[in-house]
């Protein structure tokens, strides 16, 4: 039996050769998944789209309109059916919970491809090492962020500005080879140097001088707040340097 009182949408959305707008594909997806049938308008030319938003006084596309009432655009939409709109700038753990997930399953994947079995030291040493060379890994897409970023709290890095370059590579080292267990003469000193430095610069930027700042962990675009996770992150090292230093020194 048909739906007497259909729900029905139109979205007006930027479809041209070299550009397809994903908001307007997002819109689309989610009018679908509440029940709506969506009248699917494309705007194909730049020409077409800047006449659009001036005969509708907007700035963007998509549009949406609903019973023949504007919503708006894709935040907007999400807004209407009562769903959580990011906000821009907004603070968030996702990223660094990301990378220790990841790095979790990969240490316990590790230790059953190498033992068949999960071993809880071997597995504890593998999630460091692996965590730290994400972490490096997500510093160095952008080095000159990452380094901006680092300035804003760690001391050694605010009195020798190179030193800001040198930490994602040094990170990477040190957890690359603490991975392999090579050269531990080498990977202990650093991880604890960089880790012991950190450690301090966070603590004081945050407990003692009380500072709300942006964590450079995971790269120079972080919305991680600098605080526990990121001293966690350094004492991780610490804590590692010590234990291998203790088992191959």
């Amino acid at each position: 039996m048909a739906d007497p009182n259909p729900k029905t949408a139109t979205v007006y959305r930027m479809v041209m050769p070299k550009h397809t707008c994903p908001y307007g594909l997002k819109a689309l997806h989610l009018l679908r998944r509440k029940g709506y049938t969506v009248e699917d308008r494309w705007l194909t030319t730049r020409e077409e789209t800047d006449a659009f938003k001036a005969q509708h006084e907007v700035k963007t596309t998509p549009q949406t309109f609903i019973d023949g009432k504007r919503v708006g655009g894709y935040d907007d939409l999400r807004r209407w059916f009562g769903l959580k709109v990011a906000q821009p700038g907004a603070t968030s753990y996702r990223p660094v919970v990301a990378v220790f997930v990841v790095t979790a399953l990969l240490a316990l994947a590790t230790s059953w491809s190498a033992f068949g079995v999960f071993v809880p030291m071997h597995t504890a040493e593998w999630f460091i090492a692996f965590s730290m060379a994400v972490l490096a890994l997500l510093k160095l897409q952008d080095v000159d962020a990452f380094a901006t970023m680092f300035l804003n709290y760690d001391l050694l890095a605010k009195r020798w500005v190179p030193y800001g370059y040198v930490y994602p590579f040094a990170e990477l080292v040190a957890g690359v080879l603490m991975a392999a267990e090579a050269l531990t003469w080498l990977s202990v000193p650093i991880a604890l140097f960089i880790g012991g430095i950190g450690a301090v610069s966070v603590f004081k930027a945050v407990y003692i001088d009380r500072r709300e700042l942006k964590c450079a962990c995971v790269g120079g675009s972080s919305r991680v707040p600098l605080g526990f996770v990121s001293l966690t992150e350094n004492v991780m090292m610490v804590v590692m340097a010590i234990w291998m230093a203790a088992r191959h020194l």
